[in-house]
């Protein structure tokens, strides 16, 4: 896959890469594991193998896997009322909420009508008591709305309800820790030394930010910033450790393509009917909060996005895989065999379909198709 080399390389040379790393796996083998760059902003330290990074949303796979994994041993059923494991849950008319609901971003609970601070989002029983208190925006199953923070205490939630774990802890008992993955929800604070510096992008200039948020609807605003978010909070020694499986997943591009690959099918972990669940189409439909930056329609499968008629992960539709905020991503395509992760720090400014996404994607295809 010389063409996976090559477009890496000019991620550096022509798209303001800083540090970053790709894998490819195919057929569940490495063919692909690269990596360079600088680790901080200071260019001081080297990018290494085992270097391990923030990857935001694209977290959000590995969290839908440990429901998937529990519904493929039959301790939850994704048709089932989310109130059935957490009846809290059922308050402000949301009984009909499904668990498939949750996985798809379609529960209505994108964002907290109350204030919400970065340090109350710590607090997992405080955020998960306020949305469960919580009314839905939108009639729960008949749109997506992208869940930004919230999605990783809901799904999470219900995990817990039935292992008694959280879902960083489930996902580490039952597949990082026994096959050997570097994930983790959150950062061991022994392990922050091998942690890369997450660069932000220019901010908009104040009076361009004003009148963005200015033109926000109510739902927006609250699935984007509450509470308010930036890159540096992930920094933090506090960030790392806190349990926010929608956001503060950290791991190894070679740890994102073994977690996609295991949604997949990879390493038996899941059932074949289990795994070719995760792509169950929900709908295709524009996006309630993600809306206003992707000018085309999107469709979810249980807790990935699809590729679709864009080609957001590649020429096949039914191929799918999460984006990070900043730009990281896990791609699967089990028609291919494929499974591909790719982690960086130099944070750029699309909601999806970062450039340096792009190229990479459209080189691992090229390589399949010509054996490169």
């Amino acid at each position: 896959m010389r063409a996976v080399r090559t477009a890496f390389e000019e991620n550096f040379r022509e798209r303001g890469e800083l540090g970053a790393a790709v894998t490819v796996l195919v057929g569940g083998r490495t063919a692909v594991d690269l990596w360079g760059g600088w680790a901080d902003a200071a260019r001081t330290r080297r990018w290494e193998r085992e270097t391990l990074v923030n990857v935001w949303s694209t977290g959000k796979g590995p969290t839908a896997l440990c429901a998937h994994l529990l519904a493929d041993r039959g301790l939850l059923d994704l048709d089932a009322p989310v109130a059935a494991y957490w009846p809290e849950f059922a308050a402000a008319g949301k009984d009909g909420v499904l668990v498939r609901h949750l996985l798809a971003h379609r529960a209505g609970l994108a964002g907290l009508r109350e204030p919400h601070s970065l340090e109350q989002a710590y607090d997992w029983e405080l955020t998960c008591s306020r949305l469960a208190a919580t009314a839905p925006w939108w009639e729960p199953g008949t749109r997506s709305g992208y869940h930004t923070l919230t999605y990783g205490h809901l799904v999470g939630e219900v995990v817990r309800r039935i292992t008694g774990l959280l879902p960083g802890e489930f996902l580490a008992r039952e597949v990082t820790g026994p096959l050997g993955i570097d994930f983790t929800i959150g950062l061991p604070e022994d392990q922050a030394g091998r942690a890369a510096e997450l660069v932000q992008p220019p901010p908009p200039a104040a009076s361009d930010h004003g009148a963005l948020r200015a033109r926000m609807p109510p739902l927006v605003l609250a699935a984007l910033g509450n509470p308010p978010i930036d890159g540096a909070d992930a920094n933090t020694p506090e960030w790392r450790a806190a349990h926010l499986p929608a956001a503060n997943g950290h791991g190894t591009a070679r740890a994102v393509a073994a977690l996609y690959g295991v949604l997949a099918g990879d390493r038996g972990v899941l059932s074949p009917g289990a795994a070719e669940r995760v792509r169950e189409g929900q709908g295709r439909c524009h996006d309630l909060v993600l809306g206003i930056g992707i000018p085309f329609e999107t469709e979810l499968g249980l807790g990935v996005w699809l590729s679709g008629e864009h080609g957001s992960y590649g020429p096949n539709p039914r191929a799918y895989g999460h984006d990070g905020f900043g730009g990281s991503f896990g791609l699967a395509d089990p028609d291919a065999g494929i499974s591909v992760g790719y982690v960086m720090n130099r944070m750029g400014p699309d909601l999806a379909d970062d450039p340096r996404k792009r190229a990479l994607i459209e080189a691992v295809y090229a390589s399949l198709g010509t054996g490169a």
